[in-house]
């Protein structure tokens, strides 16, 4: 515990001096986090300009979220969009079930036109696909692949002559037709509710009357969905089409700061979410703060109004979920919540999607400059511009949340600030028990309490934030370089927002994952692993925290096997592992390398201890398996599975000499013998196996392969000496002949790579020079892709794109070069 008590000593020193230099982040973001407080209130800009488009979850779900000011009687929208509005001609699964004709042999050709005869056909209700999906009524899951569906929908002339849009949800690839014209052809992806307008090809092939949508789906893997249906744009006024003129915007590791031209006067805004690691109490804290200052920039007082404006799509997963909004006042401030009507209490676990229960809250002082709103959008905005009070009524159903501070005549610098949170009132299902969120774990306080204490503490924690913020970017520029600390700053509140601080029955402290837009697994092991650097830099605590449900799962027998889960369940429902398959050797070498992690930040193995005998089990388990891992599940099987891994078994080999040290630590030198022994042993062979001349294979039985050995880090990063220091000085000079123009690939089957693991491979390096050869084509990907989403950690190397997953825990691997100097 000595090394992080002097890691946080300078964050508490720099707290009271304020004047340390913010180093601007110059990285364009693929997204911007604006507000990050878990898995579900997680929202983001996905865009430059923080006006041109809705604020979204990171999903890619909208969270509207409007930021407009008036300055001497001229109105400014400075974020998020007024979105269109819909009709819905043929509704969606969720909004109405509807009936289409399908089948899952083959059709002959033309099956997807207008006058194709499906009497034949089954007939079924939307959606088509596996029972955890959203509104599914007719069953399709494997081994069924292919399914084919038709659907009829009438369209009048004055339907037609609007603009029309296809809804669509499917899992996996899709091709979706109107009238015979092709107008969907997803190739390999998943998605929820996404909109299309339809092409002019497509609007000219309807008609009045009868029309035909059809639809082909493909179920490669996993989860199976298929729904779709037709809206149409209807009329709409927009109140606030003027936009500020952004001129930067700055991402910190807790904070991202905008500066906007507003006409006569200069805006920043500043998103703070205070998750700083060494306070528990704070970090699950549901509260972020949105600030604001203003100032002439022509030296002439002038007046000013901002104003805030969120939508109930907030607390609900589907925006046409009935909400219900209301207005309430207490010690010195006032709440706009929201909230579903039904509120269904962990009532729905998945990957894509967000929260329907608990209240979002928008709050800020009770005082005659601040005025608080419920009511229709258009009342609202209406309202603001014209400055006039809405005539709505103060609460009802779909309404949405609103906030005006008339700040009068500014003529110097002037601040102002809302706080924005969300009481989900219990988080986490644990084997059968619901937990509170961590805050109130023992359920002797209420969001009114958090809310008070977010207000009382913000001069201090805004200090705090800029200290801690202006600290990280100046040792991880002295660490590894401008671009290194960008991308570290990038980071921070994506690897800590996509976890739920809860505590267990028995007091045990759990940090649980959730495996963003992968498979929605918690607790994921594979994911804990590379996230962990980030942890065991700022609090060994939250290490523990990763690991714990893992412990309990063995040690209480709900788990037999002889080896480490892979999680406990999908979010928010822990109660038992629900992912498909067994990562036997991966998940075990996991654990234990963790495990020995924590005890060298802590200087001793007492947790450990705790656990000796279900590490023993994995031990002895990685012992007879893990030399020449056979064909099993791994977490770089994105290629395929194969037997033999070099890298897993290097995993396996570091994970025995992990329980080696700890056995040492506790005063076992028997034991610490024995295995540490075995380790080299298997490490002496290992070299032997893998060695392909000037670097090492991807498997031992396939000569002229190679792929990132990552995984060898812990044997620099724990002084291990258990593989020789020329294995890793053999490899890197190799990998920068195989990188390409944004990263080195995970191997040499394909083009794509994991983000994470090109820092823990660029961290073997022994020199900054080299550490940076790596870095700088990953900066290059998150500075151009043109896939604007929470960076992702597997993307294509030979070209700026996304593979799969976004706005997951594991880019906390990235801290590992800082985590170096600790150890």
């Amino acid at each position: 515990m000595k090394k992080i008590l002097l890691l946080l000593l300078p964050l508490c020193f720099a707290a009271c001096h304020t004047d340390l230099p913010n180093v601007k982040n110059d990285l364009r973001a693929p997204a911007y986090p604006l507000v990050t407080i878990d898995p579900y209130t997680s929202a983001w800009s996905f865009n430059d300009k923080l006006y041109d488009d809705a604020v979204r979850h990171w999903t890619g779900e909208s969270f509207p979220l409007l930021g407009a000011i008036t300055v001497d009687g001229q109105t400014y929208r400075f974020m998020g969009v007024e979105n269109r509005v819909y009709e819905t001609i043929a509704p969606m699964a969720g909004q109405a079930p509807w009936e289409g004709a399908y089948t899952f042999t083959q059709p002959p050709a033309g099956w997807e036109q207008p006058k194709f005869n499906d009497a034949k056909w089954k007939k079924g209700t939307s959606a088509f696909g596996t029972r955890h999906q959203t509104a599914v009524r007719t069953p399709w899951r494997a081994p069924v692949r292919d399914i084919w569906v038709r659907r009829e929908i009438n369209l009048s002339a004055e339907d037609l002559a609007k603009p029309l849009y296809l809804q669509y949800s499917h899992d996996d690839d899709v091709f979706i037709y109107v009238n015979g014209v092709e107008i969907v052809n997803t190739g390999n992806a998943c998605a929820e509710d996404r909109t299309l307008r339809l092409p002019e090809k497509a609007t000219q092939a309807l008609k009045p009357g009868k029309n035909v949508l059809a639809a082909h789906c493909i179920n490669r893997v996993g989860e199976a969905l298929l729904d779709f249906g037709l809206n149409a744009e209807a009329p709409v006024t927009y109140h606030l089409e003027q936009t500020a003129q952004q001129t930067t915007v700055n991402v910190q590791a807790t904070q991202t700061i905008y500066s906007f031209t507003c006409g006569t006067v200069d805006l920043e805004l500043t998103f703070t979410a205070p998750l700083l690691l060494d306070d528990l109490e704070l970090i699950s804290r549901p509260v972020n703060y949105i600030s604001y200052r203003v100032m002439p920039n022509d030296s002439l007082p002038h007046d000013v109004s901002v104003y805030f404006e969120a939508s109930p799509a907030w607390a609900v997963n589907k925006a046409y979920q009935p909400s219900r909004a209301e207005s309430v006042k207490k010690d010195g401030l006032t709440y706009l919540r929201t909230g579903s009507e039904t509120q269904r209490i962990l009532g729905r676990r998945g990957d894509n999607v967000r929260i329907d229960w608990g209240y979002f809250y928008l709050c800020g002082e009770d005082t005659p400059a601040f005025q608080y709103l419920i009511g229709a959008p258009a009342d609202l905005r209406t309202a603001f511009v014209q400055r006039t009070a809405p005539a709505v009524p103060s609460e009802g159903t779909h309404h949405h949340l609103a906030v005006v501070h008339s700040l009068g005549m500014v003529s110097v610098p002037t601040s102002g600030k809302i706080l924005i949170g969300y009481d989900d009132l219990y988080s986490i299902q644990y084997f059968g028990e619901n937990l509170r969120p961590y805050w109130n774990s023992d359920g002797q306080r209420n969001i009114f309490d958090a809310f008070a204490r977010a207000q009382a503490e913000y001069p201090q924690l805004i200090k705090k934030c800029n200290a801690f913020d202006a600290d990280l970017m100046r040792k991880a520029t002295d660490a590894g370089g401008k671009e290194y600390a960008e991308l570290c700053a990038l980071v921070y509140r994506q690897a800590i927002a996509a976890h739920k601080l809860v505590k267990a029955p028995n007091g045990d402290l759990l940090f649980l994952s959730k495996e963003n837009f992968s498979n929605g697994s918690i607790g994921t092991v594979d994911i804990t692993y590379p996230s962990s650097p980030l942890f065991l830099l700022y609090n060994t605590e939250l290490c523990k925290g990763l690991l714990n449900h893992i412990f309990y799962y063995s040690e209480s027998g709900k788990w037999n096997k002889p080896f480490a889960a892979h999680d406990v369940g999908t979010y928010p429902i822990a109660n038992g592992q629900t992912y498909g398959g067994d990562m036997p050797v991966e998940e075990s070498g996991n654990m234990l390398i963790v495990t020995a992690a924590i005890a060298e930040r802590e200087g001793n193995a007492r947790y450990a201890e705790k656990h000796w005998d279900v590490l023993t089990t994995w031990t002895n388990y990685l012992v007879e398996k893990g030399l020449d891992p056979e064909n099993q599940l791994c977490t770089d099987d994105f290629a395929g599975h194969f037997a033999h891994n070099a890298n897993l078994s290097i995993k396996a080999i570091l994970g025995i000499a992990s329980y080696g040290r700890l056995a040492a630590m506790l005063d076992k030198p028997d034991i610490a013998e024995e295995y540490t022994a075995k380790a080299k042993a298997m490490a002496q062979e290992w070299v032997k196996m893998a060695d392909d001349g000037d670097h090492y294979r991807l498997t031992f039985d396939q000569p002229h392969t190679w792929s990132q050995k990552y995984n060898l880090i812990w044997n620099k990063l724990l002084h291990l000496d258990i593989f020789p220091e020329e294995v890793a000085q053999k490899e890197i000079p190799y990998y920068l002949t195989k990188q390409n123009t944004y990263g080195l690939p995970l191997d040499n089957r394909e083009t794509y790579t994991k983000a994470d693991w090109i820092v823990w491979t660029a961290t073997l390096a022994d020199d900054k020079a080299t550490f940076e050869q790596f870095i700088r084509p990953l900066h290059a990907f998150a500075n151009t892709t043109p896939d604007r989403v929470p960076l992702t950690d597997w993307y294509y190397t030979n070209r700026p794109k996304q593979r799969g997953f976004q706005a997951r825990s594991v880019v906390g691997g990235f801290f590992i070069k800082l985590l170096e100097r600790e150890l």
